[in-house]
């Protein structure tokens, strides 16, 4: 039997950097920007705002409970506290739920790291029909995009496997001031286009008439998924945290930076767009296809700026997209290292061969595979559908449910006041919002995601 000590976080800037990095993806990066622009600009972001307080924090502070009163894996930890009742089964679910992700992610991923090769050999110079054609004989290649979706849950693996402190954190500390620096070159670029203005204009002038039932729900839901709330992330991170860890505290400050950055990345983006008249899609197809084209026509007059701005934001890309994995990456390796009593090097590749074989397959299914169809949707569809309207509802729902009315009030409120440091009205609010205005919120972002809302 293989002995551990568990780690942890050594300072209060790594808590902060880690389960931030852990929130900030891809989805930052173009779908706030997106949902922003067109749901009413400021309005949405206010509504959005609004959100975070009601179902981000709570739903946050909810994991954060569970992982740091148990000291353990996400499995372990929902074992400790709900004994041998079904409550135990939504830790499996979330390290569950993490692998099929990051399988999903890596391919996406690896995209990024492609367009990140191919803009330092100037391949991405053309316009939209080019770039369209090349990202579709790309995506189809039966080899490329499985071995960039590999290569990144591997360098994923080389982060998580050297530990808490000396690879997370570590990581963590690098990865994101890299990221907001980046975002800050790229900023600045976007905005001293001619007609920039027109994309700031664009994302922060708030139209209320377009406040309608469906933009709350949207609004709700970007509050949901972009803090990673039902992917038992947030209560593994919880696990290494130290007992003078204000959760609460925790949670404001890094759903502050989420959403900072979610900000700025429609600042990087609109102003570019709408320099040349182009209207940002959702989806792949505006990082893979609208905007390489974006910053070609940009910067056509100053080409060597639209080289090294091409590359720095597929490099911001990336950058997000890792301390994502590495998150999703830590929940599978905890739940290996204690649950099999194997080192923790062991358990890490345990998760990196599991989730490969799901890139594998979800790679392949947009090219050689595409005829294979699961619920009607191609491999990768399939999955970021499971876990996204399914998977994830389901376990933050019973999250706060099982915060709420289940786990002892005497641990809960130890763990929100800090042991008594924090005033026991702070836990009276939370109760609260986790009882009864999360699993609300949380039911209305399944049911809209279903189509049902």
């Amino acid at each position: 039997m293989h002995t551990h000590h568990r780690g942890n976080f050594g300072s209060r800037m790594g808590i902060i950097l880690a389960t931030a990095g852990s929130a900030v993806g891809l989805g930052n990066i173009w779908r706030f920007p997106y949902m922003a622009g067109m749901n009413g600009g400021a309005a949405f972001i206010l509504i959005y705002a609004l959100c975070v307080l009601m179902l981000g924090i709570p739903g946050m502070v909810a994991e954060f409970v569970v992982g740091r009163s148990s000291a353990s894996n996400a499995a372990r930890a929902y074992n400790k506290l709900a004994g041998r009742t079904p409550w135990r089964v939504i830790g499996y679910l979330g390290v569950l739920t993490s692998m099929i992700i990051l399988g999903f992610y890596a391919v996406v991923a690896g995209w990024c790291l492609q367009y990140l090769i191919a803009s330092f050999a100037g391949h991405l110079d053309g316009d939209t029909g080019y770039v369209q054609t090349y990202f579709q004989e790309f995506a189809a290649n039966p080899w490329k995009p499985v071995l960039w979706a590999v290569a990144f849950i591997g360098g994923t693996h080389l982060v998580v496997a050297r530990g808490v402190r000396d690879g997370i954190e570590k990581a963590s500390k690098l990865l994101m001031p890299t990221l907001f620096v980046l975002l800050i070159v790229l900023i600045a670029a976007s905005c001293m286009l001619p007609g920039a203005a027109k994309g700031v204009e664009f994302l922060f002038k708030p139209d209320f008439s377009k406040v309608t039932h469906s933009m709350l729900l949207e609004a709700l839901g970007q509050a949901f998924f972009s803090l990673s709330l039902g992917t038992a992330c947030l209560c593994t991170y919880a696990s290494y945290f130290t007992r003078d860890t204000r959760l609460v505290g925790s949670a404001v400050q890094i759903a502050l930076i989420d959403s900072l950055i979610a900000i700025l990345a429609g600042l990087m983006i609109f102003p570019a767009a709408f320099s040349v008249g182009v209207s940002p899609d959702a989806g792949p197809s505006l990082i893979f296809i609208t905007l390489p084209n974006v910053f070609h026509q940009a910067f056509a007059s100053m080409p060597v700026v639209g080289y090294v701005i091409s590359i720095l934001f597929y490099a911001l890309l990336a950058l997000a997209a890792l301390t994502s994995t590495i998150s999703m990456h830590e929940i599978g390796t905890a739940f290996f290292h204690e649950e099999l009593h194997i080192s923790r090097n062991a358990g890490a590749w345990v998760v990196t061969v599991c989730c490969s074989v799901i890139a594998v397959f979800c790679s392949l299914s947009q090219g050689v595979l595409s005829q294979a169809k699961v619920m009607g949707m191609n491999i990768l569809d399939a999955c970021d559908a499971l876990t996204a309207q399914i998977m994830l509802p389901v376990g933050a729902l019973l999250t706060c449910l099982f915060v709420g009315w289940y786990v002892p009030a005497k641990v809960v409120r130890e763990q929100v006041t800090n042991w008594g440091a924090l005033p026991t009205s702070l836990y009276r609010v939370f109760l609260f919002f986790v009882r009864f205005v999360c699993p609300v919120c949380i039911a209305a972002v399944f049911l809209h995601q279903l189509g049902v809302l």
